[in-house]
């Protein structure tokens, strides 16, 4: 089981990453043409949000049949906090990843709370972006491109 959800949060990621940058790009290119916030662009938006989720619910079900989680278990937090490989796949990269997409769902959520397209397109475009650097920034690549 732990192989199946590994490669489905693997390749997810690769679909989460691109459409992400389209959103930001899509943001920021209405933002600096000064057009009306569409149904598409919120079609853009909405579809990377969910991705995003859907990444976290399998990143959350991942952690909890990795065999990582046992040696974590068995040796305890300590040890955890020690092993560098292991600090990333249980500690920093779910952290770091709940704040990225903590930020995502604020950026969407405060987009829905306007009516003036400039700064829709504004909060999706900052807080997607920032959410896609801490996103980039805890990625195991070692592991990723194994």
């Amino acid at each position: 089981m732990y192989e199946g959800v590994l490669d489905i949060h693997s390749y997810w990621a690769y679909a989460v990453l691109v459409l992400l940058v389209i959103a930001i790009l899509n943001a920021f290119a209405g933002l600096s043409s000064k057009r009306v916030f569409t149904p598409k662009d919120r079609q853009i938006s909405m579809i990377a949000l969910v991705f995003t989720h859907v990444q976290f619910v399998l990143g959350l079900v991942l952690i909890f049949v990795s065999p990582a989680m046992a040696v974590a278990k068995s040796a305890g937090m300590g040890a955890v906090m020690k092993d560098p490989h292991l600090r990333l796949l249980l500690v920093e990269h779910p952290l770091v990843n709940l704040i990225a997409i903590t930020l995502i769902t604020i950026g969407w959520s405060k987009h829905k709370k306007t009516e003036e397209s400039a700064k829709k397109f504004k909060s999706i475009g900052i807080f997607y972006a920032i959410g896609l650097v801490l996103l980039l920034s805890r990625i195991p690549y070692g592991q990723w491109f194994d």
